[in-house]
């Protein structure tokens, strides 16, 4: 899979994700909420992956 279809991935998972989690604890749907919450976890999602690799690396 290219670089491009995983971030696709998983920004769709993300803004899926961010949905359910704003309206689960917010109680409403507000597109500020939802795509910084989608930011945040895409963005975590990558940091993760980075320490992951470099944990491979390392053993």
């Amino acid at each position: 899979m290219t670089q491009l279809n995983i971030f696709i991935i998983r920004a769709v998972f993300g803004a899926v994700f961010a949905v359910v989690l704003t309206r689960m604890f917010y109680g409403k749907v507000e597109i500020v909420y939802v795509a910084g919450l989608a930011v945040f976890l895409v963005g975590m999602a990558y940091v993760l992956e980075y320490f992951r690799k470099r944990k491979k690396n390392i053993e």
